[in-house]
């Protein structure tokens, strides 16, 4: 039977999430992360995606994008995939697959998630242990938003310039967001809708998505639903942490 589609839209953010195979390392020395930010950045360019933010870990990517048009996204994953590592295996001398299966990836309603996910993100490395700042992990694109170092590869979405009238104004305001840690319940819903590679967003932003598909874009309920504060029209209290991604 064939795997439906993932769900893209124009214009709508996605939140990918690709890890290496079993887990394992996709990178392998700096030049490894350096090369595979040019093909990003290439393969983007080339299928019309704008790319927000993104985090190099180890074992796995994180990435937030917009397409110009449906399926633009897949074809940037399948560019960028296929190039780093044919590039790969013949400079680690290495044969077979890197990357585990199909990437994971959800909508983004950006009204009202697009900066805590973009938050998410760049909070990676510091969930992970790795850093205690996240200006301190060179491979993300915190240093464009919060430290000032101008990132080619990077398109500041909408949100963002709105949160200042002027570009030093709205890097202060994004800095003073990673003052606080990420609510827990806003972490499980990301993680949720990334792993079943559905949307996150309102009752209203998922009704319309749907009606654009012609599919559900909803995660799958698990659990009895509990009082607390709505996300992804789920009470928070029933979104459950289904593997850790960082």
């Amino acid at each position: 039977m064939a795997r439906p589609s993932r769900p893209e839209l124009p214009g709508v953010p996605q939140h990918i999430i690709q890890r290496g195979n079993d887990r394992k390392g996709c990178f392998f020395g700096e030049a490894d992360r350096r090369f595979y930010l040019r093909c990003l950045a290439e393969a983007a360019s080339r299928r019309g995606c704008a790319v927000h933010a993104y985090v190099l870990m180890g074992n796995h990517v994180h990435l937030l994008v917009t397409p110009s048009e449906r399926g633009a996204v897949s074809l940037m994953m399948q560019d960028l995939g296929r190039r780093y590592v044919r590039v790969v295996n013949t400079v680690h001398g290495r044969t077979g697959t890197l990357w585990e299966g199909r990437y994971k990836s959800s909508l983004i309603d950006s009204e009202r998630y697009l900066i805590a996910c973009h938050r998410y993100i760049e909070l990676n490395p510091v969930r992970a242990g790795i850093v205690t700042d996240p200006g301190a992990y060179p491979w993300s694109s915190h240093g464009h938003y919060c430290l000032g170092r101008r990132n080619p590869i990077i398109t500041e979405h909408a949100q963002f310039a709105a949160l200042g009238n002027s570009h030093t104004e709205r890097l202060h305001a994004f800095r003073a967001l990673f003052a606080e840690p990420l609510d827990a319940a806003m972490v499980n819903a990301i993680r949720r809708a990334a792993n079943s590679d559905s949307a996150l967003g309102s009752e209203a932003f998922l009704a319309r998505a749907e009606a654009m598909l012609g599919r559900s874009v909803r995660p799958p309920v698990r659990g009895r639903p509990g009082k607390d504060k709505e996300l992804n029209g789920q009470p928070a209290t029933s979104l459950p942490v289904s593997g850790k991604l960082f």
